[in-house]
């Protein structure tokens, strides 16, 4: 390495290490020779009291309001529209930017139910006039990833519970932000993962808890998703190509991490410690823009920061591994990967197959795999599939999901996931964005829990069980 580039380098690790991040007490600690560094984010002290656990008042009929009814948002509302006509919610209003949003959302309610929601649409900030309606308890939010926070931030500040969909924050500033707002407000702030709620996650997520896999050693995640076919078509002003050409590293982490991080007890009893990223070149999407046409706004665009494919690896506090993949532009068959390993069991999805100690060195028979299957099927699969293949939503997930989550509402259960989940599993996309910047270095993940994530507790879903 040359004097010039070694001074470019350490600038480049003061600068943004000082610049873009809250809660740090030192720069960067290095190890020369081998160039290694620990990113040092300090726990940020508080006042305010902790949302672990958070309990309120039981709500009969949750009353919901939702910004974005687009291509994500309209199916969520589907979904709650599902519960409004059992009498668990009520849709009180909807906000798109777009009118023919609205429209076409209005035109599904009416097909499907008996809501009437009052409506909000045109202004850039139409959002806020449902925000600050007295008759709202929890407000879903499915916009682009840019407005996740402004939008969160100022529902709290309403008095109103978020869920908000993924992931909930592109910096670790903001991530603190969420918390600390939270924390003041003392409201709910969930980040919608609908994974955690899918048959086969639910399915791992029991045999862990009744010990078939034995002491966790690693496991692995990942988005992959061939999305060439929706990049410059089907995206709000192209939102999802402009992070492309904006930011490397694992852009959608949550997917693949959040129902590995319920594996792992992480923010309960283990906690995520430091990441290392690296993606590879990029390609996919420059071959892809020298197809669109000549007046289309990224014809021929070149200059994409994102690598084709992102390979982060996280090291918990207990010493466990988990190896996270990105990769949405190459020809891959879609896979979350979904594996685990322990002393006594190994899981990997796609197809789903587990193989057991004393069983043989190869994964179990149909059979044997089936009555595993059934024996762990997750209590909640059990009560609602007939309702969860009725109403869909990438395969009966998100409807399990907001089952659950209206369901605790209802009841003044404590959420499932809360708003140290959502912060901890979206600080990956700054981390491994930052580790790419400085060279493929370690970088330590903050402590949002503030010390808490030492307390060994179980997920409400866990206590379903």
């Amino acid at each position: 390495m040359n004097k010039s580039n070694d001074q470019r380098r350490k600038f480049l690790k003061k600068s943004a290490l000082a610049g873009l991040f809250l809660g740090m007490s030192g720069i960067v600690k290095g190890k020369d020779p081998s160039d290694t560094y620990l990113q040092d984010l300090q726990v940020k002290f508080t006042a305010n009291k902790s949302v672990i656990g958070l309990k309120i008042a039981p709500i009969k009929q949750v009353k919901v309001g939702i910004i974005g009814v687009g291509m994500r948002g309209s199916g969520l509302m589907g979904q709650v529209n599902a519960l409004c006509n059992i009498g668990k919610a009520k849709i009180t209003a909807i906000c798109d930017i777009r009118e023919q949003q609205v429209t076409k959302a209005l035109e599904y309610l009416k097909k499907n139910g008996k809501q009437k929601p009052a409506t909000y649409h045109g202004k850039e900030d139409a959002w806020k006039e449902l925000a600050r309606r007295d008759d709202i308890d929890l407000i879903i939010i499915a916009t682009p990833w840019e407005y996740h926070v402004p939008m969160s931030l100022y529902a709290m500040d309403q008095g109103k519970h978020v869920g908000v969909e993924v992931p909930a924050a592109l910096t670790v500033e903001d991530c603190w932000k969420l918390v600390d707002k939270a924390e003041e407000k003392q409201l709910n702030c969930i980040m919608l993962e609908n994974v955690c709620y899918g048959n086969e996650e639910l399915w791992v997520l029991n045999m862990v808890q009744n010990e078939v896999f034995g002491t966790l050693t690693y496991a692995e995640a990942a988005y992959i998703h061939d999305l060439r076919g929706y990049f410059f078509k089907h995206y709000y002003n192209d939102w999802r190509v402009r992070q492309h050409i904006k930011n490397d590293g694992n852009l959608y982490p949550t997917h693949g991490l959040g129902p590995v991080a319920q594996y792992l007890g992480v923010n309960r009893g283990d906690h995520f410690q430091h990441m290392v990223s690296m993606s590879s070149c990029e390609a996919g999407l420059t071959e892809l823009a020298s197809t669109l046409d000549k007046d289309h706004e990224f014809h021929n665009h070149k200059d994409y920061a994102h690598g084709d494919m992102n390979n982060s690896l996280i090291k918990t506090g207990k010493g466990r591994t988990i190896l996270l993949q990105h990769d949405v532009i190459t020809p891959r068959p879609y896979n979350r990967i979904n594996a685990l390993a322990g002393t006594r069991a190994y899981h990997e999805g796609y197809p789903s197959r587990l193989s057991l100690l004393g069983k043989g060195h190869g994964f179990l028979s149909k059979e044997e795999y089936g009555e595993y299957r059934k024996k762990f099927t997750h209590p909640l699969w059990t009560k609602l599939a007939d309702e969860a293949k009725k109403h869909g939503g990438h395969g009966g997930m998100d409807f399990i999901m907001i089952y659950r989550l209206i369901d605790c509402f209802n009841n003044g259960w404590p959420l499932d996931m809360d708003v140290y989940d959502a912060a901890a599993w979206s600080a990956v996309t700054p981390l491994s964005k930052l580790s790419i910047e400085l060279g493929n270095v370690p970088v330590k993940f903050p402590d949002f829990t503030r010390g808490r994530w030492k307390e060994a507790r179980k997920l409400g879903v866990e206590a379903y069980l």
